[in-house]
């Protein structure tokens, strides 16, 4: 599956990290991981340090799929308003997604200390009002997430413009918020794992998978076999091939990344990830060199080559709106580049057991607009079915909430 076009910043800026063999011979382990990206990591990192024996198989080169092409904005907030949540799966279970995902950012910070340079940040979150109309589902949302604890700031106009010279009707400012390099960290993780003697392939597709009363048996293109007690899918949108059910659509988004930007000219766009109201709708945020990464124009292009091509468009127009909120910034284009990604019907993501293949295959679908800290949340909830035990998010992330 193609998932991304143009030239990626993190693959561009990292190149080949690290190279793993692929799998050549039969293999045991406790949970085999199916995805070597920021998702499938993730879950194995939480899977081995809390003892479990763990395989990891990735068809292409680790994290050379849609991890290579993500703009790593970690949020808390989902595309999905909380308020909207509250509406169809009452207030405790639209908090409860939240804060989870609100925990998921310490977690992931602390994840990143423990590694070398994974490419982590701290940011602000700042969310505006597209539209004068928009304002009034924004006080909302502020009203709703300040009820509940979250550390929020409402912004009038005129505070917005005096601060970020951003000209809207209002904005929502969240102080948590960070960003990372997914392509880094992958890689990071991954060969910490390898270095502590777990296996680590890529290189090497899954072709059949047959469970059983025990586990499962998974053969290898190349016609090795894996014997496992579990079998996490983390192939990201590869996963749906698996399910054989349809629980999101894909989509295509595009972005692309500066030049190096004076500090002092970059002001607390230095420090704050941007986005807006409007659907789809364009964000941007800081990294660690001094540029900006920019995102959006998301269409329902799902052929690769249709895609591609779109690549030059979408770019200047991202850059003609940037350029107009922000014309004292020198805003030159490096690289830009474009990626698949999925949506939900409620935005919320799918982890854990389908009732097609039965408790032994797990799926970890960390789709939507903030699919990172949804992986660190999921790596829990997976561990949990993993080990037999309960989880709160366990009803509210699964398969049984969507339509058969």
């Amino acid at each position: 599956m193609d998932l991304k076009s143009g030239y990626p910043w993190w693959a561009v800026k990292n190149g080949l990290m690290q190279a793993f063999p692929p799998l050549e011979r039969d293999l045991r382990c406790d949970v085999l991981v199916v995805g070597g990206g920021i998702t499938g990591a993730l879950a194995a990192d939480e899977l081995a340090r809390h003892g479990h024996d763990v395989a990891v198989v990735e068809q292409r080169d680790i994290a050379w799929g849609s991890s290579a092409a993500s703009t790593g904005l970690l949020q808390y907030e989902i595309d999905t308003h909380m308020v909207e949540l509250a509406k169809q799966y009452g207030e405790d279970d639209a908090v409860l997604a939240y804060r989870a995902c609100a925990e998921a950012i310490p977690a992931l910070r602390a994840l990143a200390r423990d590694l070398r340079d994974a490419g982590f940040g701290e940011a602000q979150s700042l969310y505006f009002a597209s539209r004068r109309r928009d304002a009034r589902d924004l006080r909302e949302e502020y009203a709703l997430r300040a009820k509940h604890g979250f550390d929020v700031e409402w912004l009038p106009p005129q505070d917005l413009e005096a601060r970020y010279g951003i000209e809207a009707p209002a904005a929502i400012l969240s102080r948590l918020g960070a960003h990372l390099d997914p392509y880094r960290m992958a890689y990071r993780l991954l060969g910490r794992l390898h270095r502590r003697g777990a296996g680590v392939f890529d290189r090497t597709r899954i072709e059949h998978v047959q469970t059983t009363s025990r586990g499962i048996v998974a053969t290898t293109a190349q016609g090795a076999a894996i014997r496992a007690g579990h079998v996490v899918f983390a192939a990201g949108y590869a996963n749906q091939q698996w399910l054989k059910q349809d629980v999101a659509r894909n989509r295509s988004s595009y972005a692309f990344i500066t030049d190096p930007i004076d500090p002092a000219m970059l002001g607390e766009l230095g420090r704050t990830m941007v986005w807006e109201s409007a659907r789809p709708y364009l964000y941007m945020r800081p990294t660690g060199d001094h540029r900006l990464l920019v995102g959006g124009e998301d269409d329902a292009v799902d052929i690769p080559a249709r895609r591609d091509a779109r690549v030059g468009k979408k770019a200047r127009t991202l850059l003609k709106r940037v350029s107009k909120m922000f014309p004292h910034l020198p805003l030159q284009p490096a690289f830009s580049w474009a990626g698949t990604f999925a949506e939900t019907k409620d935005g919320l993501p799918f982890f854990g057991a389908h009732a097609r293949h039965g408790p032994r295959v797990l799926f970890a679908m960390a789709y939507g607009g903030n699919g990172i800290t949804y992986s660190m949340v999921g790596a829990g909830l997976l561990r949990a079915a993993v080990e037999r035990k309960p989880h709160p998010l366990a009803k509210l992330f699964s398969f049984e909430r969507a339509a058969p």
